[in-house]
């Protein structure tokens, strides 16, 4: 059996990226991270989503926060709410998270090299997004070109592979998707700027694209918002 790790933050597009890795054969391992973030919900969703679509192995790998400085999911700064798909289409917002994904997938590049997973699973989205520039096709071609030739595997012969599915689909394509391969999409979670008792705020980027979403693709959302 193909083996693959799946960068896993517990949201919308990531527990997509975990079915699609499965629904193509892959058995997956699991990967999510504690690196300081405002809200633990989303490590909570990850480990159901986990234990929902069967992985082989989940880690929760914790980070020191101290590296990702000046970003609202970080520190205490205000998460843009309530704003136009035209202003979230718009330049990169505070919630932007110094080389996120450069710093994940280079844990995900060492934990499948210990493992020979051959593949690497990440749901970035360059459509339906708020503007960030490590979800865009070219970083993740040049990241799996460095893969190749920074890792015994990849000089050896044996490549690693970046996949991101979702890369250039909708938010509507990807709740379809979702539902298509009967993701439990209760167990989810996308919300910035959650509320004491969990509830999504229903108005930060990532609510208004979820929420967007959902409605393109007619399907009831079935997480509960504030609003």
């Amino acid at each position: 059996m193909k083996h693959a790790i799946v960068l896993l933050s517990g949201g919308l597009d990531s527990a997509t990226t975990l079915a699609i890795a499965r629904s193509q054969g892959y058995e997956t391992y699991a990967l999510s991270f504690d690196y300081g973030q405002r809200h633990k919900q989303e490590i909570e969703a990850a480990k159901h989503v986990a234990e929902s679509l069967s992985t082989k192995k989940h880690l929760v790998v914790k980070l020191d926060n101290q590296i990702f400085a000046g970003s609202a999911l970080t520190n205490d700064i205000d998460v843009p709410k309530s704003r136009s798909d035209k202003e979230i289409a718009t330049g990169i917002p505070v919630t932007y998270v110094p080389a996120r994904n450069t710093i994940f997938l280079a844990h995900a590049l060492a934990w499948a090299e210990a493992i020979g997973a051959g593949h690497i699973f990440i749901g970035a989205n360059a459509i339906d997004y708020s503007g960030y520039p490590d979800c865009r096709p070219e970083f993740m071609a040049l990241f799996e070109t460095l893969a190749n030739v920074a890792t015994k595997s990849g000089v050896e012969g044996a490549r690693i592979q970046i996949h991101a599915p979702l890369i250039k689909m909708s938010k509507g394509d990807i709740v379809c998707k979702a539902v298509e391969l009967k993701v439990d999409l209760s167990l989810t979670h996308s919300c910035y700027d959650p509320l004491q008792d969990g509830r999504a705020c229903g108005e930060c980027d990532s609510c208004r694209l979820r929420r967007k979403g959902f409605d393109e693709a007619c399907v009831n959302d079935p997480i509960q918002y504030a609003n």
